[in-house]
């Protein structure tokens, strides 16, 4: 690992780990325009026919929370060359379905629940890429509050190195924890044989954009520290920006 403009390299304030398994479901259904996803009709029809769905499905005793997500917009990002080089589609995923479990043991038997491969079914027919994976949290700031009124971040992180990825992590949401103020953040890394072109997915959230969107604008070290340290370790960093689907 290596540390870029290690002055500025503070590891973020955690909590105790949690037990929670997490499924993560996400479709490309849409195309996007520069940072922003086009409107599309399907979108639109694909979450009412979800959102059923994965309140069926959070009605399980080993299921915390079902939460449905459409993407409003693509922060700046950084490898797209080493995906490229990787051979790893780079996310553009308008539709996410992220599924909690008490443990991670739990997984799966939710996945087993015929609501599941329904969602997963209902998803795929209509994206041109889905990915799906099943992960644990290796560290927390503290568990995401799903208040509908949040922006939520999911940033989809390749890297050849897993500790790598997760060190380097530690640090940027360090950074964001004292520049945005980031009340919570829960780092999701794929279990073993699950697909991993996305080495670790990081959720977080914001009461609003201007809680972190100009600190990512405007501030020269998140381009000189924070983007600068997943160039320096082969990291591609791609975050999207969600809204919870009511």
């Amino acid at each position: 690992m290596k540390i870029v403009n290690d002055h500025l390299a503070v590891k973020a304030r955690l909590t105790t780990p949690t037990e929670n398994g997490f499924l993560l479901l996400a479709a490309e259904t849409g195309r996007w325009a520069g940072p922003l996803p086009l409107p599309t009709r399907s979108r639109g029809r694909v979450l009412a026919q979800a959102r059923p769905l994965c309140a069926r499905l959070a009605r399980r005793d080993d299921v915390l929370e079902v939460t449905p997500f459409r993407a409003t917009l693509r922060p700046p990002g950084e490898g797209g060359r080493l995906l490229r080089r990787a051979g790893v589609r780079p996310a553009r995923y308008d539709i996410v379905v992220l599924v909690r479990t008490r443990t991670v043991a739990d997984l799966e038997t939710v996945r087993t629940d015929p609501v599941w491969p329904e969602l997963t079914t209902l998803l795929t027919e209509a994206a041109r890429h889905v990915h799906r994976t099943a992960a644990a949290a290796p560290a927390r700031i503290a568990d995401v509050d799903h208040e509908p009124d949040n922006c939520f971040l999911f940033n989809y992180f390749h890297c050849d190195d897993r500790q790598v990825v997760f060190d380097i992590w530690h640090y940027t949401a360090g950074w964001f924890q004292r520049k945005t103020a980031l009340p919570d953040s829960v780092p999701m890394q794929p279990l073993p044989g699950e697909p991993d072109d996305y080495t670790l997915v990081n959720h977080a959230s914001w009461p609003t954009l201007r809680t972190f969107l100009p600190g990512l604008l405007l501030r020269p070290s998140f381009r000189t520290f924070v983007l600068a340290n997943f160039a320096a370790n082969d990291i591609a960093a791609q975050p999207i920006v969600y809204r919870r689907v009511r």
